[in-house]
């Protein structure tokens, strides 16, 4: 594939059912056995082992409905310390190839390698290496994609998973993304991949036939984000300090909260556990938004931006309770969270931190 665009070579690494993994490694009689890291009564799935996987379990799925589809499932309580821990180890490995490494989450990062540290021409061979190295220091495995940019790498991360790697050559780009189902591209959710099927297309090349001005209009922005990696075109840089966008803090609950004093004194506890952390990294911000999830999981968020800097636990209490107030339910609560975002870092542009509990840092296990 011809490319006025600069060849660079990326890997994105991504950990094979990392929390679940993880467990299955520390614990050997829970290997070979479908697990979910999660609470058994309440809360969501945060990873679910491959042979969970098998039975329809997925992360993110309520417990309750795991716990349906595969009754024999086995429950692990999460353990976030020693996910760091392992986590710090892998990230050291990738820095003996490279310093142009983009961490997405505890499991996941791209690596640059189109110059790397031990001058090696092949980024496949560098990828064995990083998961081979991986396997020896922690025992778990991982799966990585190589191409030419960030989205193809990450794209190409998945075909051969687990405890495989997939590389998308420059001159097989083209055929490979006319034949990709949309719903295989990086991107597309699954709302949108249906109506993408309700427009007659379901593959790239479908994708493809489409005009720019065609795909603003159906997609809004992402419509150009969909013409051009369809061709092959990202141009997104590996980026090794990613700019940190919002903080958040949230609980779920064991019994459903209804009376509005427990739930000022969670509020309270929340407003101080954040400030906690945004004082320990020097962090500042000027919107605070509400979560609240219902006993029946419905979801609701509402957001208040100031002018200036939130700067006490007492300012994040004194809106989050005002924003309570503007809830459009009287129901059980199951889950309480507060964020804070629009940060002084997007103007520092150097700081980099990893949250504790990010709002949707279970999302991809």
């Amino acid at each position: 594939m011809d490319s006025p665009f600069p060849i660079r070579k990326i890997i994105h690494v991504d950990m094979d059912a990392f929390y679940a993994s993880v467990e299955q490694h520390d614990d050997p009689s829970l290997k070979g056995k479908p697990i979910a890291v999660g609470g058994e009564h309440r809360g969501v799935v945060s990873a679910a082992s491959y042979e969970a996987r098998k039975y329809g379990v997925r992360s993110a799925m309520p417990s309750k409905t795991a716990k349906e589809k595969c009754p024999h499932i086995i429950f692990v309580p999460p353990r976030f310390a020693r996910y760091k821990e392992i986590s710090k180890q892998i990230r050291a490995i990738f820095h003996e190839y490279t310093d142009l490494v983009e961490p997405l989450s505890l499991d996941e990062a791209y690596l640059d390698v189109t110059e790397n540290k031990k001058d090696i021409e092949s980024a496949n061979q560098i990828a064995k290496e990083i998961r081979q190295k991986i396997f020896e220091q922690t025992g778990l495995t991982a799966s990585a994609g190589i191409s030419v940019n960030k989205f193809l790498a990450k794209v190409a991360s998945d075909i051969n998973k687990p405890n495989g790697q997939k590389t998308i050559h420059p001159d097989k780009i083209e055929a490979f993304l006319e034949e990709l189902p949309v719903e295989k591209f990086y991107g597309v959710g699954k709302v949108t991949a249906n109506k993408m099927f309700s427009l007659g297309i379901y593959k790239g090349k479908d994708l493809k036939k489409k005009s720019h001005e065609e795909l603003v209009r159906l997609f809004g922005k992402s419509g150009a984000y969909y013409y051009n990696v369809v061709r092959g075109i990202h141009l997104s840089e590996v980026k090794p300090h990613r700019i940190q966008k919002s903080v958040a803090v949230e609980r779920t609950f064991f019994e459903d909260l209804f009376d509005d004093q427990e739930i000022n004194d969670k509020l309270e506890h929340l407003s101080q556990e954040l400030h906690q952390r945004l004082q320990k990294h020097n962090i500042l911000g000027r919107s605070l938004t509400l979560k609240i999830k219902y006993k029946d999981f419905s979801l609701f968020t509402r957001s208040f931006t100031k002018e200036d800097y939130f700067t006490s636990p007492e300012q994040y209490f004194n809106t989050g309770k005002k924003l309570w107030e503007l809830r459009p339910f009287d129901k059980p609560v199951r889950l309480l969270g507060l964020s804070l975002s629009h940060l002084n870092t997007e103007e520092k542009k150097q700081v980099s931190i990893q949250l504790k509990i990010p709002f949707e840092e279970f999302e991809n296990q």
